[in-house]
């Protein structure tokens, strides 16, 4: 027993730290007195806690909620061509350019017409006679932009990429290759709408234009029909969507990694 005794008491000790490990304390700086340290408490009643971004915990309207929503659910589903051909739209350069000729064309507003009504009613009280020509403008309106179509009557069709529901415009790229009239897809039916004075506008037909405009429109008709009239069975065959969130994407890149492993 004394021998197990001594034993014990002859156990290692453990070696003592190394002076260069030792942190040398840093000496305490001098309190500058004009600038008094004053730390914040952020409890009841204490200081207001600085502003952070709120947006993720805003509750939205139901139509922003709706149409992000929508937005996902293209990006995650199978999309049908004749769907995802409203993703295609035309690009920025050529979109200006369209918008640009679209404004030289705009109908009259309600103030513009008033004040044409006044002067035709004005000069017929005075005997004097009055010519009126129709006007050049673009055309609106989804049933009078389809009769136009058909009647062969429309030069440029111009449609909207986020109608709502997206049926009522989905058989009009189908009807204009039909036909043989040059059609394009934009974005956004608000700036349609800005053009001829309404909220929004699902499509827009260009009929004529004057003649000084006439060489920069066949040059527009000629590019929109190589975007899209031209393409018309390419995009018929292209499926969207199928993309998954970055969380299923990193989940099926290890399930990859897992399946090649166990080939190996």
């Amino acid at each position: 027993p004394a021998k197990k005794a001594a034993a014990k008491g002859t156990g290692k000790k453990a070696a003592p730290t190394p002076s260069i490990a030792k942190k040398p304390v840093a000496a305490a700086k001098p309190a500058n007195p004009l600038f008094e340290k004053r730390p914040k408490s952020f409890g009841i009643g204490g200081a207001l806690p600085p502003k952070r971004v709120l947006n993720r915990f805003v509750k939205w309207p139901k139509y922003v909620r709706i149409q992000r929503q929508r937005r996902i659910l293209y990006q995650r589903l199978k999309v049908p061509p004749a769907l995802n051909q409203f993703t295609k739209a035309l690009e920025k350069d050529m979109a200006s350019n369209v918008f640009r000729l679209l404004m030289k064309y705009r109908p009259e507003d309600d103030a513009a017409k008033k004040e044409r009504l006044l002067a035709r009613a004005q000069a017929e009280k005075d005997g004097a006679t009055v010519e009126s020509k129709k006007p050049v403008v673009v055309k609106f309106g989804l049933n009078h932009v389809t009769y136009l179509i058909e009647q062969g009557k429309a030069q440029l069709v111009v449609i909207a990429h986020d109608t709502d529901p997206i049926e009522l415009v989905v058989w009009l790229p189908a009807l204009c290759r039909k036909m043989n009239v040059p059609y394009c897809i934009v974005k956004g039916k608000a700036r349609l709408g800005a053009v001829v004075h309404q909220k929004t506008a699902s499509c827009l037909a260009i009929t004529a234009v004057k003649n000084e405009d006439k060489h920069e429109f066949s040059k527009l008709v000629e590019s929109v029909k190589l975007s899209f009239n031209d393409r018309y069975t390419d995009f018929q065959r292209q499926w969207g969507g199928g993309i998954m969130g970055v969380k299923s994407q990193h989940i099926t890149k290890i399930r990859e990694k897992q399946i090649a492993k166990e080939r190996r």
